[in-house]
């Protein structure tokens, strides 16, 4: 194979492997934007050793967070039906993986019979040096400069799901994104913030010039955070509603539902995986629909609509019964639900005290 260099576009330490043309970037309507470590794979870099094992790993070794291979796939297949005569799937990944390793993981993801547009490497292994090290774990300028990348590659009107975790300030990531993309922070306020979160000198230029290079429009649909570090999932209201943080990937493929991204057959392979592959109960996939229910996150007609094949298919007990019922519809468009009566907080805060991290 030739070497990583040659195939990929490298600006600093954010490397990127395109594995399609531009012509099908610019195209495509809607994109799927997914943190590959603990959020998709079982990864760690807060260690030299963590780091070395990741290294070492065959692409067989790497092991999924629960559910997610079959979650890809039940997206992909859902995207593939609604666009007939596309075979393709719009999923880019960005991992703090070296891009030496960007060969294994393409292995991996093939293996899960994923194949992406696209995949961010860190080139990390230029901080395993004392003076660097702490750069190995900050991942919010790199994470940054690699959306407003990407946004450069995609269509005007593009809108974006987009997945993280609760381990690498992921949220603050992505909704930061949204402010810089939709302008809703001045340059002043975005050098602050910046600064804050120990995003160096030139890396703050590089955003920000980026920053204007991309058209004035808020492409951000949706953001997923797997709680991997068991953050409390109310933490995320202050960057309003349109964040999910989710426990698992049966409440992700519950939501996906809703939102008319997948089918009832689509949620039941991904709790058939949990069920068969995690060692997960019956009780725990009740647990994780009633938590999403109490929030609340998914309306009566949803939870009526789903019931039905869940219980058919023993995922759920036949008399089970939510602890309080779900709440109705307020405000949707199209398919997509975006209120339900006696909620509050809106969809998309307006200003977000990213200097203040209480949890």
């Amino acid at each position: 194979m030739s070497d990583w260099r040659e195939r990929a576009e490298i600006t600093a330490d954010v490397v990127l492997f395109r594995y399609v043309t531009d012509p099908i970037e610019q195209e495509t309507p809607e994109v799927y934007v997914w943190d590959l470590d603990k959020t998709y794979l079982d990864t760690t870099f807060e260690t030299l050793k963590g780091l070395l094992r990741t290294v070492r790993e065959k692409a067989f070794q790497k092991r999924n967070i629960p559910g997610t291979g079959t979650l890809v796939r039940a997206l992909r297949d859902d995207w593939q039906e609604k666009h007939k005569g596309r075979k393709d799937f719009p999923i880019y990944f960005i991992t703090a993986s070296p891009p030496q390793l960007e060969g294994k993981i393409h292995d991996k993801l093939a293996f899960d019979g994923i194949y992406p547009f696209g995949l961010f490497c860190k080139d990390n292994l230029q901080n395993i040096a004392p003076k660097r090290w702490w750069r190995l774990t900050q991942q919010l300028g790199y994470k940054l400069q690699a959306l407003l990348q990407l946004r450069l590659h995609l269509g005007p009107n593009v809108r974006q799901i987009l997945w993280g975790d609760d381990s690498e300030a992921d949220a603050v990531i992505y909704t930061l994104y949204s402010d810089l993309c939709s302008r809703r922070l001045d340059e002043k306020e975005a050098r602050q913030i910046l600064r804050h979160f120990k995003v160096i000198g030139q890396q703050v230029d590089t955003i920000l010039r980026l920053r204007d290079d991309i058209p004035e429009q808020d492409p951000v649909e949706k953001i997923y955070i797997n709680l991997a570090a068991d953050t409390d999932a109310d933490y995320y209201l202050k960057f309003g509603r349109r964040i999910l943080p989710t426990y698992n990937t049966f409440q992700l493929a519950l939501d996906l539902y809703q939102d008319n991204r997948l089918g009832p057959a689509q949620v039941v392979k991904v709790a058939k995986d949990l069920v068969q592959n995690y060692s997960f109960g019956v009780e725990d996939l009740e647990n994780a629909l009633d938590e999403l229910i109490r929030r609340p996150v998914l309306a009566d007609k949803t939870v009526d609509a789903i019931l039905p094949t869940l219980k058919e298919n023993r995922l759920i007990r036949h008399d089970f019964k939510p602890e309080i019922a779900p709440k109705p519809v307020v405000s949707s468009v199209g398919t997509r639900i975006f209120e339900l009566e006696g909620v509050t907080e809106p969809w998309v805060q307006e200003h977000i005290d990213y200097l203040r991290d209480d949890r």
